[in-house]
């Protein structure tokens, strides 16, 4: 029964002796959080390390949690922070791999798959390979407050008053972030739109 339990009256029960309502948090939340991570990140084995803080710091934090806030709001929160800390410790960033899934489903494609083909010509892959490299180059060149913004728009479909509660600016200032994201990822990626409308 506690699978149909909704993720707030989840964590209730969790903070009141429940542990299987962890659980089925964890299970639900854990693919989505770590994409979310490793995404900001860009490494896999520092993702992993700042995915199971994240659920630590669930554990340690259950008793301040307050049932009238969202559970996914709280907990990407906590997420983004442990990401934000990770880049201000470190000197020289990577980013996100582009070839991580888009969503927590097994057959997700990646940000990648613009032009699907499974036999693609040597021209088409070649566009590919550039593409690629340069939406590599555009989103790691966001500034940490626009990327965050992008991927939880766009990878975690959360709505902008969410995005906002979890950043901790006004909602105003999130769509600012995220247009302002968009515009330069369409400047970086405007030379490859007329080549791949050319292509066969």
């Amino acid at each position: 029964m506690l699978h149909d339990e909704a993720d707030e009256d989840l964590m209730v029960q969790y903070q009141q002796g429940e542990v299987r309502a962890f659980e089925i948090l964890l299970s639900r939340h854990r693919k989505p959080v770590f994409n979310f991570i490793l995404r900001f990140i860009g490494e896999r084995e520092t993702a992993e390390d700042l995915l199971q803080e994240t659920f630590m710091r669930v554990i340690k934090g259950a008793d301040a949690y307050k049932r009238q806030a969202k559970f996914t709001t709280w907990l990407y929160t906590i997420a983004r922070n442990l990401c934000v800390d990770q880049t201000r410790r470190r000197k020289h960033r990577r980013h996100a791999s582009l070839d991580a899934p888009m969503s927590a489903s097994e057959d997700s494609g990646t940000l990648l798959d613009v032009i699907p083909s499974s036999e693609m010509a040597s021209d088409r892959k070649s566009v590919n390979k550039q593409l690629h490299e340069t939406m590599q180059r555009a989103i790691g060149g966001l500034s940490d407050e626009q990327r965050e913004v992008f991927l939880m728009r766009e990878f975690l479909d959360m709505p902008f008053k969410q995005i906002a509660e979890v950043v901790g600016v006004p909602e105003n200032t999130v769509k600012s972030r995220m247009r302002y994201a968009l515009e330069k990822l369409r400047l970086e990626l405007d030379e490859y739109k007329d080549l791949a409308k050319a292509l066969p």
